[in-house]
C-alpha cells in the first residue's frame, strides 16, 4: 500500500495533465454529439422520409458498430482526404458516436410528451418551431437529462480509446509510463483512480442539475 502511494505521488503530476486531455477529447465530444443528437433526433420524428430515412441510417450504423473501428475509420479515413490531426480526429470520432444515442434519448424524450401541448400552441397562434422551442423541447430536456448523464459518463469512459491514434490522453500515458519503470499495474491503477474521481465528480454535477431542474419544475 505505501509503494503505490509513494508510486501515486511520484507520478501524480504526470498524470494529471493527461486527465486535462482525456476531460478536452470528453467534453468536444460530448458537444459535438449533443449538437449531432439534436438534429438527427428532428429528423428523425420529421413526416418527410428524406429526413427520416438518412437519420435512422446514421443512428443505425453507428449503434451498430464499435467505437474504435469508427475511430479508426475517421482518422485514417479523413486523413487520405484532408490534413486531420490525431486530436480533432477523436473529437470527430467520438462525437459522431455519442450522437447517434444522444439524438435516440432526444427522439424518445421528445416524443414523450404529450400531443395535446403542440395542439394546444398551434391554436395559440404560434408556430409548431416556436412551439417545440418554447414548450415541448424545455420538457423533453429534463426527461432526456438522467439518460443524457449516463452517455456523458459512458463518452467520458470511452475516450480512453483515442489512446488507439496515439492521443496522450491518461490510458496512453499510463501505459507509457508503466512501459517505461516497468510498472504497468501500478501505472493502470492509478489511471483507474483518476478515471473514478472524474466520473464520480461528472455524476455529482449532472446529479445536482437535474434536482435543479425538478426544484424548479416544482416551483413553477
Amino acid at each position: 500500500m505505501n509503494e503505490w502511494i509513494t508510486y501515486i505521488t511520484k507520478y501524480f503530476r504526470v498524470f494529471v495533465p493527461a486527465s486535462v486531455m482525456t476531460l478536452k477529447v470528453t467534453t468536444f465530444g460530448i458537444l459535438i454529439g449533443i449538437l449531432l443528437g439534436l438534429f438527427f433526433a428532428l429528423m428523425r420524428i420529421s413526416k418527410y422520409r428524406a429526413l427520416t430515412i438518412p437519420a435512422k441510417a446514421y443512428i443505425w450504423v453507428i449503434r451498430g458498430t464499435p467505437l474504435l473501428l469508427q475511430l479508426l475509420l475517421i482518422y485514417y479515413g479523413l486523413v487520405g482526404v484532408v490534413k486531420m490531426d490525431n486530436l480533432p480526429a477523436a473529437f470527430v470520432a467520438l462525437g459522431v458516436h455519442n450522437g447517434a444515442y444522444i439524438a435516440e434519448i432526444f427522439r424518445g424524450a421528445i416524443q414523450s410528451v404529450d400531443r395535446g401541448q403542440t395542439e394546444a400552441g398551434v391554436s395559440l397562434g404560434m408556430t409548431r418551431r416556436k412551439v417545440m422551442r418554447r414548450i415541448i423541447f424545455p420538457q423533453a430536456f429534463k426527461r432526456a437529462l438522467p439518460s443524457l448523464s449516463n452517455q456523458f459518463i459512458i463518452a467520458l469512459k470511452d475516450s480512453s480509446l483515442a489512446s488507439s491514434i496515439a492521443v496522450p490522453e491518461l490510458l496512453l500515458k499510463a501505459k507509457q509510463i508503466g512501459s517505461a519503470n516497468f510498472k504497468l499495474m501500478e501505472s493502470l491503477s492509478v489511471a483507474a483512480v483518476f478515471y473514478l474521481v472524474m466520473t464520480s465528480v461528472l455524476t455529482i454535477i449532472t446529479g445536482l442539475i437535474e434536482h435543479a431542474l425538478k426544484t424548479s419544475s416544482r416551483q413553477a
